[in-house]
């Protein structure tokens, strides 16, 4: 018999939550600071919001998790969590209803749409050559390649409680994240009071039966592999 299938989720995720600040007590995370510093440095990636369900609060969402993000200032050696700067994905944090992926299945959760937010983070930090310490690619492709909103590779799925977004400056002066919203393009770019070069990526697939393995490379340099599931 599985007992754990019996296990509330609100429990499960409880049981997570508390695991998860008894690893974290001697992490160094960044945290909300007063923007006092010229940031006149950025490495920038852009990408479009597609239209789908839930578009209009996925917008809000998205943008709302962008604002408390703009206000962490990373400092030399500090983590960036995704889920410490954008806090519990509930209507007290209003956040609103949205489109979510799991385990290859479209479900409406509160907080739904933030993977877009997390993925463009991501794609950022790997054009700036930080430490990603934490990352998650989806298990399954289910987009067609014009539904896309990044590169298959390129995306870092989040889920409360179980799966962060962890990045590491290994620089020896501060960054932040900013963001622009125009039209349905969201701007994230990373701020820095030095210059950093910009990092190339490419995203090399290898296609095998029911499964596609995506290797990331930074100038040619391998970096890390994502394997997903096919839906055909």
């Amino acid at each position: 018999m599985n007992l754990k299938a019996y296990i509330p989720k609100s429990i499960k995720l409880r049981i997570k939550i508390i695991q998860r600040k008894r690893a974290d007590r001697n992490i160094a995370f960044a945290t909300f600071r007063t923007i006092e510093s010229d940031f006149k440095y950025k490495i920038t990636t852009e990408q479009e919001i597609k239209k789908g369900l839930f578009y209009e609060n996925k917008i809000h969402n998205i943008k709302t998790a962008a604002n408390k993000t703009e206000r962490i200032i990373i400092q030399s050696g500090e983590l960036f969590s995704f889920w410490k700067a954008v806090g519990i994905p509930n209507k007290k944090n209003n956040y609103k209803q949205g489109r979510n992926i799991v385990n290859g299945k479209v479900s409406a959760e509160i907080g739904g749409g933030l993977c877009q937010l997390s993925s463009i983070i991501y794609i950022t930090s790997l054009k700036a050559n930080l430490e990603i310490i934490e990352r998650y690619n989806h298990s399954i492709d289910i987009y067609k390649e014009d539904e896309r909103f990044t590169p298959l590779g390129a995306d870092a799925t989040v889920v409360y409680g179980y799966k962060d977004l962890r990045i590491k400056n290994k620089y020896s002066f501060p960054i932040r994240f900013s963001f622009t919203f125009v039209g349905t393009q969201i701007i994230c770019h990373l701020e820095s009071l030095e210059n950093i070069t910009e990092k190339r990526l490419d995203f090399i697939r290898d296609y095998r039966e029911n499964c596609i393995d995506v290797t990331t490379t930074l100038d040619s340099n391998n970096h890390c592999i994502s394997s997903y599931k096919t839906t055909e």
